[in-house]
């Protein structure tokens, strides 16, 4: 489990010595091998800017900074996959922040890397080794020409290509999940948004957000190519949307005819869900899935970190159990981060939170932010912490009835009736 650490040009080296540490919370923890797994299909190495590599005697247990021009390494996993640790670092300049992405702690063994976490899901339907650019060209080309005036798709043809985000590729693959963004505005403030930044926020935000209406027309256009067959999933609520619910009409409106015109597939939303009202016209509409968004079930933590407008937790809860009670498949984008999600007291509290709302699916996401940055908003620890792998095997006894996943999945053995989708 040696130590993996990069020179300033991005060539990585594997220390002979000294193995590697990592990080829970602002803990430095030893690696243990049933907390590793092989370098995923499909995941990157990155060096951290601005930091020191933190290697471990693994005879003395002491541990030290790497001498010379080297910086700490991370790994950036794709979907399907858990961490249980950040990298172990130490910041040369604690003013400057890392991109916002979610950093893994990645060692050297057996001939081979190898990273803290689990597979939490099948990676394999999100593998972005399994996007052929080619094929997407064509396909971006073909719909650009037989919706010219469609303002969305051109928006998507951008994501897709120049971003080369997953949903917005497989609108145009018409495969799997598609994106279908409506909002250019939002309810909260989140720290971490990867489409909009305050100047003063230290982030630079990786996705441009939505800066326009779409009209009903080009929503629907979208929504009738991409749900063709019994699996596809249609989402509101994308990286570079604000909140879809803020634009409910619309979405009502284009739920309305789609329906009228097909029964096929899925429509979903991934929303912070606070505008209860919005949730439940849109549940109505004929809603099929909703996956809600958030960082704790405890309010102290949640509010600091969404910095939520106009609503509380309470609201989100009510808008699940209302859209659960009606027959939706409900599920969280649960934005996890070793030494936080697995304190006690957050255990305890995303429990009951599940039990309450009548949850299926729990998304473990791995939180794309600087650790150091997270750490310092969020409130002090005040019980004990578990451990990412012991929080899994947690929930998995407490809530044998949930699914713990990655992605936004097709209810497994659900008819359309049970959905409580109302074909007329």
């Amino acid at each position: 489990m040696h130590l993996v650490y990069a020179d300033e040009q991005g060539n990585v080296f594997d220390h002979p010595e000294l193995y590697g540490v990592a990080r829970s919370g602002n803990d430095l923890v030893e690696l243990l091998e049933e907390e590793l797994i092989p370098l995923p299909a499909g995941a990157t190495l990155v060096g951290l800017p601005f930091t020191r590599p933190i290697g471990m005697d693994p005879v003395s247990g002491k541990m030290s900074l790497i001498p010379g021009a080297y910086q700490a390494v991370g790994a950036l996993l794709p979907q399907g996959f858990t961490r249980f640790y950040v990298p172990g670092y130490s910041k040369t300049d604690k003013t400057q922040k890392f991109p916002l992405f979610g950093y893994t702690a990645v060692v050297w063994k057996d001939n081979g890397f190898y990273v803290a976490a689990g597979q939490s899901d099948d990676p394999e339907p999100w593998n972005p080794e399994n996007c052929d650019r080619k094929e997407l060209e064509i396909e971006v080309n073909r719909l650009l020409a037989t919706y010219p005036d469609n303002k969305l798709y051109k928006h998507l043809s951008h994501c897709a290509l120049e971003y080369e985000c997953l949903t917005a590729s497989n609108t145009f693959l018409q495969r799997l999940e598609g994106a279908v963004p409506v909002s250019f505005s939002c309810n909260a403030g989140c720290y971490g948004c990867i489409s909009e930044q305050p100047d003063d926020s230290g982030f630079v935000a990786p996705q441009t957000r939505l800066k326009f209406k779409p009209e009903a027309d080009e929503v629907v256009d979208i929504m009738l190519e991409h749900l063709k067959t019994p699996e596809s999933i249609i989402s509101f609520g994308q990286g570079c949307e604000g909140e879809p619910s803020t634009q409910a009409k619309t979405i009502i409106e284009a739920i309305k005819r789609v329906r009228a015109q097909t029964s096929l597939g899925y429509i979903n939303i991934n929303t912070n869900a606070g505008l209860s009202d919005h949730m439940r016209a849109i549940t109505d509409a004929g809603l099929d899935l909703m996956r809600v968004s958030t960082i704790s079930a405890l309010d102290e933590h949640y509010n600091v970190y969404y910095k939520p407008r106009g609503y509380t937790l309470m609201n989100v809860e009510k808008s699940l159990k209302y859209a659960a009670d009606k027959g939706v498949y409900t599920s969280i984008n649960y934005l996890i981060f070793p030494g936080v999600t697995d304190r006690e007291e957050e255990v305890e509290a995303m429990i009951g939170f599940v039990r309450r709302t009548g949850l299926k699916l729990i998304q473990m996401r791995n939180l794309n932010i600087d650790p150091d940055a997270y750490l310092s908003l969020i409130p002090p620890a005040k019980g004990e912490i578990y451990g990412m792998k012991t929080l899994l095997d947690i929930y998995r006894e407490e809530l044998p009835d949930v699914v713990i996943g990655s992605y936004t999945h097709v209810p497994p053995g659900k008819t359309t009736k049970e959905l409580g989708r109302n074909l007329g």
